[in-house]
């Protein structure tokens, strides 16, 4: 099994403000905005760019969720092993908001549509984008692309995308690898 380095720490960094920045663009003063960070990994890149947007670029309207889509996946009873849910926290409405679904990597796009199912439970959104770090194309199963992305790689389907995240993977930094299975 061999790795390579996709993106090093001031990479990562870098594109982090560059998506916080693409953020405020669109949205402003996030008034009528949330973010979701979709369970698992999606949360760290949810938490850090809420940092980043509240701590850099002072923004005080910022309300952040995270969001389980465990039981909302097509391929759920696949698995060899059964599965433990995550934790959802979503403590605000997301009736008629913009919500800004946050997942690290895109790959076959089945995460996004049952993220779409599961946030129906708590309303009906006025609109959905997407934001990934990390945008697998050629693999989706699904036709879903994301409104924001950190970076676009070709990657085989034998071979997988990992982000590190320094305060939750015992990393020494933040870094994406390409690992070759």
């Amino acid at each position: 099994m061999s790795q390579k380095v996709l993106l090093n720490e001031k990479e990562v960094n870098i594109i982090l403000h560059r998506l916080a920045c693409q953020l405020i663009e669109k949205h402003n003063d996030f008034s009528n905005t949330v973010l979701i960070g979709l369970q698992p990994r999606g949360v760290f890149l949810a938490d850090r760019l809420a940092k980043i947007l509240s701590e850099d670029y002072k923004v005080k309207n910022i309300q952040l969720g995270h969001l389980d889509i465990t039981f909302f996946r097509d391929d759920f009873r696949r698995g060899e092993k059964p599965l433990e849910a995550n934790s959802t926290k979503i403590n605000f409405l997301v009736e008629d908001k913009n919500i800004v679904f946050i997942d690290d990597v895109l790959y076959t796009g089945r995460s996004i549509r049952a993220a779409l199912t599961a946030i129906q439970s708590f309303g009906r959104p006025n609109e959905i984008e997407l934001l990934t770090l990390i945008d697998r194309r050629f693999s989706r199963h699904l036709p879903i692309q994301p409104d924001y992305r950190g970076r676009q790689v070709d990657v085989i389907n034998n071979e997988k995308v990992k982000v590190n995240w320094k305060e939750h993977d015992d990393a020494d930094a933040d870094t994406v690898y390409l690992i070759e299975k």
